[in-house]
């Protein structure tokens, strides 16, 4: 309660300005379409994901469950940073209020949290699905992916609530601040504090070790597993097919935990601002919009889906 007093307190007078990616009008404007243009790609593409997941029977399974549920992540994720990038593209720095970067802040920290927790357990789906597929529909039932889906969005929301309360309880040094960055994350804020932010420091490093190491220790440990189950199988077409259902999965795993890593976990002294602002276009940008193509290039199923979905054919030549 004293937390959220202490942002009320400051809210009316504390504002912020997001550091602007150019001042020359004519690239102003470039940036501007580039990043409207990849906005639209990524609503369109995970929203087109979800769509033929709802839509057809034959992808209604715990694996495509999850995948739904990331591209719906994704969309939720982007839309809390995009919109606001865009509208400061243009023209002068707009301000944002404390109680609006506050709110930013907490949207972006669960999201981004929930996806890090959530492919964690699409790597638990297949270590099941690989090493134990006699036992599979048994143990990864519907009733277990709605809880594991809830219970990533429930941890998020325990670790950001507080996260975010001690980040705004902090004072801050005149009416208006620079922030060195185009979204209101964690530790550009703290920089701007008129405090002594150590203890707040740890938290964060503590909260992004729960958040990115512990859930990428587990999925190395399944993929661990699922290596060596992948290895036993006797036929060459065997091992392709069981590793084509992980390799998309893997691939968002390195793109999301890496520059998250490098962000979060990387000792203060040794990171540069401007780095972390290059950083972050990728996991906020980069990352969403590649996660439907990734799992449309290299995924038969979803391919044949979308296929017969705009043709009304299947798509059995498709390789």
């Amino acid at each position: 309660m004293f937390v959220w007093n202490a942002v009320l307190n400051q809210s009316d007078t504390t504002e912020f300005v997001f550091r602007v990616f150019t001042a020359v009008p004519a690239f102003q404007a470039l940036l501007f379409l580039l990043f409207l243009l990849l906005y639209l790609m990524i609503l369109s593409g995970n929203s087109a994901i979800i769509w033929v997941v709802c839509t057809h029977s034959a992808l209604h399974t715990p694996m495509y469950f999850f995948l739904s549920n990331l591209s719906l992540l994704e969309i939720c994720y982007t839309s809390v940073v995009v919109p606001l990038m865009l509208s400061n593209i243009l023209g002068a720095q707009k301000p944002i209020p404390l109680a609006g970067c506050g709110a930013q802040m907490f949207f972006f920290v669960t999201l981004g949290s929930t996806d890090c927790f959530l492919l964690a357990v699409m790597a638990y789906d297949r270590f099941v699905a690989i090493c134990h597929p006699l036992h599979y529909a048994l143990i990864v039932t519907r009733r277990l992916c709605v809880q594991m889906a809830l219970g990533a969005l429930g941890l998020a929301l325990f670790l950001s609530l507080p996260l975010t309360s001690l980040g705004f309880a902090l004072p801050f040094c005149g009416h208006r601040r620079e922030i060195n960055h185009f979204l209101c994350d964690v530790p550009p804020v703290l920089r701007l504090a008129c405090a002594d932010i150590h203890v707040h420091q740890a938290v964060l490093y503590v909260v992004g070790i729960l958040v990115l190491t512990v859930p990428f220790s587990l999925i190395s440990v399944s993929y661990g597993f699922i290596t060596s189950a992948i290895l036993r199988i006797g036929s060459a077409a065997g091992r392709r097919r069981a590793s084509s259902t992980c390799s998309s999965h893997l691939t968002m795993v390195l793109l999301q935990h890496g520059c998250c890593s490098l962000v979060y976990l990387r000792p203060r002294s040794s990171t540069s601002e401007d780095e972390d602002r290059q950083i972050a276009l990728v996991y906020t940008v980069v990352t969403p919009l590649l996660n439907p193509l990734i799992y449309t290039l290299r995924n038969k199923d979803v391919k044949g889906a979308l296929w017969k979905a705009v043709t009304g054919k299947a798509a059995s030549d498709i390789d």
